[in-house]
């Protein structure tokens, strides 16, 4: 097992990685920028470094300051969490470079699935279902006009680097498609420095389902059920559950039969999500995720499996917790993304919170490295913290949620609180009637 590791993170999954070290017994280090001198993790961590200015180019993201402060510090291994260089195959080889241990995958499936046409490829060989699309990227010399007539309009132009909704335009007609192709391009350059892209099919109402696996790297690997991950807002998740509100057990073991078999092939390494569309019974690839999730609490609750503390084990050598039979899915589960944000304009909402109450009771989770006082940076993501409750069934998951949605208190900066109330309360989403457009649909009808 390691002895010490370094934290290469911020907010909420830096706690939350932090916990899973001091559960199983490992030093840690924080590291911080100039903006979060004050933050959680820094006050609770064994030892902290500062690693640079509030940018995150100069600090979080600057793999000579995380270097130097393994070095110092005597880490052993660094956890990466998510975002930042969670998925930057690059800083796990340069970590491997200096005899450290990456908490993550092994570089090469990073690289891989990285690159969403790569990804796709593989996805396929691996007898994966993918979306209708290009083959690989579409430039100029491509007749895309005559790829995007053979897939079926509408199509989506999507950038073959990164994530988050940047790069991805939707050409209903033929005659929206060179103005697609171009934008999607140059938002894909700016946001990665990488103008490919590639086409699909652009489904109508699909749900976002993804399947959570868990790889020794030595060719053990199994599932632990889905998310369903469909409520969104500009591509970006609001509301994630578990299970699925529209997915039978048997549909569920057979995408995941199949998930767990590509990650046995590929013999990954660690935590992972499989990405997929889903309409009219038929699952599509979209992506994979090679990195802790955001939602991972949501598994967590209705699997009773630490995903973080797994994952630091696995990487120290360990073997997988249980076996694929011996994997439950117990109860619904339910998070919700709670951002400093105005509930309406979604327009981000530094400073202070001058009133902090979470909730509490039976199967409700509070993931959050706020604290009445503190000061919410504007150089950041907005995210104030992650509301998880649990039922033992759907109805009363819900019933949970609202009453927790009630109880908890954040004042001194706007919140999206207002906008999760609601959606508590509505038809479609008390039914489990809802696809990835839902969200934004609704909120054009406000």
């Amino acid at each position: 097992m390691f002895e010490k590791i370094l934290i290469a993170n911020r907010g909420e999954i830096a706690l939350r990685i932090l916990r899973a070290c001091k559960e199983l017994g490992i030093a840690t280090v924080a590291v911080h920028s100039t903006a979060d001198a004050d933050a959680m993790h820094v006050r609770l961590a064994d030892e902290s470094v500062c690693i640079g200015p509030p940018a995150s180019k100069d600090s979080y993201l600057h793999i000579p300051s995380l270097l130097a402060a393994a070095e110092i510090t005597g880490a052993d291994a660094v956890h990466p969490g998510y975002g930042f260089l969670s998925e930057n195959a690059r800083f796990a080889e340069i970590l491997a470079d200096h005899n450290l241990a990456f908490i993550g995958p092994k570089a090469e499936h990073i690289r891989t699935m990285g690159d969403k046409i790569e990804a796709k490829k593989t996805a396929k060989r691996l007898g994966i279902p993918v979306v209708p699309g290009s083959d690989g990227g579409v430039g100029p010399d491509d007749d895309a006009m005559a790829i995007a007539k053979e897939i079926g309009f509408p199509v989506l132009v999507k950038a073959a680097a990164g994530g988050g909704g940047r790069g991805m335009k939707v050409a209903q007609t033929e005659a929206d498609l060179e103005m697609a192709l171009s934008t999607a391009a140059t938002e894909a350059k700016a946001a990665f420095g990488d103008a490919s892209v590639y086409l699909e099919k652009y489904l109508t109402k699909p749900r976002h389902i993804e399947i959570q696996v868990l790889g020794d790297g030595r060719g053990g690997a199994l599932h632990l059920g889905e998310r369903d991950c469909s409520l969104q807002r500009r591509h970006q998740k609001v509301w994630e559950e578990g299970p699925s509100p529209i997915l039978s057990p048997a549909a569920r073991e057979k995408i995941g039969g199949i998930c767990a078999k590509a990650m046995q092939e590929m013999k990954y390494l660690g935590v992972g999500t499989i990405e997929f569309l889903y309409e009219d019974g038929e699952f599509y690839f979209i992506e994979m995720n090679t990195r802790i999730q955001v939602e991972h609490p949501v598994t967590e609750m209705i699997t009773d499996i630490d995903l973080v503390l797994e994952q630091i084990r696995i990487a120290a050598g360990g073997d997988l917790p249980c076996t694929q039979d011996e994997v439950q899915i117990i109860g619904h589960a339910i998070e919700c993304r709670i951002n400093a944000e105005n509930p309406e304009t979604f327009r981000p909402s530094p400073g202070t919170i001058t009133q902090y109450h979470p909730p509490g009771g039976l199967g409700v989770r509070i993931d959050s490295a706020v604290y009445q006082g503190y000061k919410i940076p504007p150089y950041y993501d907005s995210l104030v913290g992650k509301l998880i409750v649990h039922g033992k069934n759907r109805p009363e998951c819900l019933m949970r949620l609202r009453r927790a949605l009630d109880e908890i208190v954040v004042d001194g900066v706007e919140t999206t609180l207002p906008l999760f109330r609601k959606l508590a309360r509505e038809k479609d989403m008390i039914e489990g009637d809802y696809h990835i457009h839902w969200l934004e649909q609704y909120l054009a009808g406000k």
